[in-house]
């Protein structure tokens, strides 16, 4: 679909030209009709309707659930029942009649332009969200009347499934993106209470099982509704209770070279081509982002030198082989992911050059698992392992610059920027300097940010469009 914003500064651009003599009144109405300007101001009026809607639909919720709260106590248990079954059913079913209305379109124009954003659509879609809100509402009271106990995560838990559900059923991305979250809340909330015992046996496995459970719960979703949102939050909810399992499952002298090495290697592995029928890689780039985020978090965090020098020397535990399997899935899986990407490198002609990117990448992780390795089951080497853990953010940050010169991507050079500067006033910081010389690395990291920024923006004007 053609975005508004470009169809307004093809409008914009299509008046300097007639201005100009460059474009005649007729080619000027021909734009017009194609790419529908007259629609510009409609859809932003359709855009301020939705936020009166969504503020008023709040304001009503909240008024209900007001007069609800007033006579909770004098209704009986049965009149409760039913009045909570019955918001929930209708403001599902009438968020569902208006979502299917589909908006008008232009016959006269090939191009996938609606004439109205869908005020009807916008509407369901803001009641099929507020049916969801409803329906952990229904859960905590129904919980509440019938006095049946439970923990607060189990709660969410339900609750994300429950919307997870709706969210399949309707292929809407609104309601994912609130699985994800109420998921992702209370598999936290388990992790912090990890020690009560979990009243339902498929929660407990829910929980345990967290980085296959995620991975078959979102990964689909966002292919189905083609949404990048929903497939980072996945990622992030897979990678978080992948890296609980290690902690919580492994021996720590292993489990922290795996702890640092396989989320990134995951993720930068991951490829959508690996799926049948899936001809577009439209989750990698966002799967690769993911993974320089872990390691520049991760780097950063492990070149600080109080880390090593107060690391304890860690005991022998037993493994948890429960929690093992999601550790062993997600490890073959990248085993199998850089396996194919070995052959895809074999197969590549000649003429092309080789994939330096995912080759700098793998050693960069494959040293992040080999140092605290050593350190923990060989001889401790703190200054070592924060000399190497800071040139190893270095190297990183300036990949990162260079990347983001290359191709003329200010995410991926600020990105770089913002790392390497971190990392100089954080050195600076730990160590006992004078303020004088903070002072003038301040100076220094702002002049040098400034000159880089401006340097990037001659260069980026400068690259030529494909």
């Amino acid at each position: 679909m053609i975005s508004d914003k470009f169809r307004r500064e093809l409008r914009e651009q299509a008046k300097l030209w007639q201005a100009e003599g460059l474009i005649d009144t007729s080619f000027y109405q021909q734009l017009s009709e194609r790419y529908q300007f007259n629609t510009l101001e409609t859809a932003s009026r359709n855009r301020f309707l939705s936020i009166l809607i969504s503020l008023g639909g709040i304001l009503l919720g909240i008024g209900v659930i007001t007069f609800v709260a007033a006579n909770w106590q004098v209704w009986s248990r049965e009149v409760r029942v039913a009045l909570l079954l019955s918001l929930f059913v209708a403001v599902n079913a009438a968020g569902f009649y208006l979502w299917r209305i589909p908006p008008s379109r232009n016959k006269n124009s090939n191009l996938n332009i609606p004439l109205t954003i869908g005020r009807n659509k916008l509407l369901g879609e803001g009641l099929l969200l507020l049916g969801s809100l409803i329906l952990g509402a229904n859960m905590a009271l129904m919980a509440q009347m019938f006095h049946i106990g439970g923990s607060s995560y189990g709660l969410y838990l339900t609750w994300g499934i429950g919307v997870l559900g709706m969210a399949y059923s309707l292929r809407l991305t609104s309601l994912g993106v609130l699985s994800a979250l109420l998921v992702g809340l209370g598999y936290w909330l388990a992790v912090l209470d990890w020690s009560s015992k979990v009243e339902f046996s498929w929660l407990e496995v829910l929980v345990r099982q967290m980085p296959i459970a995620a991975s078959i719960m979102f990964v689909p979703l966002a292919y189905w509704c083609r949404s990048r949102a929903i497939f980072a939050l996945g990622a992030i909810a897979i990678i978080f209770s992948l890296q609980v399992s290690i902690v919580q499952g492994l021996n720590p002298t292993w489990g922290t070279a795996i702890f640092c090495a396989l989320p990134p290697a995951l993720l930068w592995g991951y490829d959508d081509a690996i799926w049948p029928k899936v001809h577009s890689r439209l989750f990698q780039p966002t799967a690769r982002s993911l993974a320089l985020l872990f390691l520049a978090s991760l780097f950063y965090f492990l070149s600080f030198h109080w880390l090593w020098q107060d690391s304890p020397n860690p005991g022998q535990t037993e493994p948890d082989w429960v929690l093992l399997a999601n550790v062993a899935v997600l490890g073959g899986f990248t085993v199998f992911e850089w396996l194919r990407l070995g052959r895809l490198e074999l197969r590549r002609p000649k003429q092309k050059a080789v994939d330096l990117t995912t080759s700098a990448i793998g050693i960069l992780i494959l040293a992040s698992a080999l140092i605290p390795l050593f350190h923990l089951n060989f001889t401790p080497i703190p200054q070592l392992a924060t000399f190497l853990f800071n040139v190893l953010s270095f190297l990183l940050a300036v990949g990162l610059i260079r990347e983001g010169l290359a191709l003329g991507n200010r995410q991926t050079f600020w990105g770089g920027m913002v790392l390497i500067t971190l990392q100089i006033i954080s050195r600076v910081f730990e160590y006992n300097t004078g303020l004088l010389l903070k002072s003038f690395v301040f100076v220094l990291c702002g002049i040098g940010v400034i000159a880089a920024g401006l340097w990037f923006e001659r260069h980026f004007a400068k690259i030529p469009a494909e």
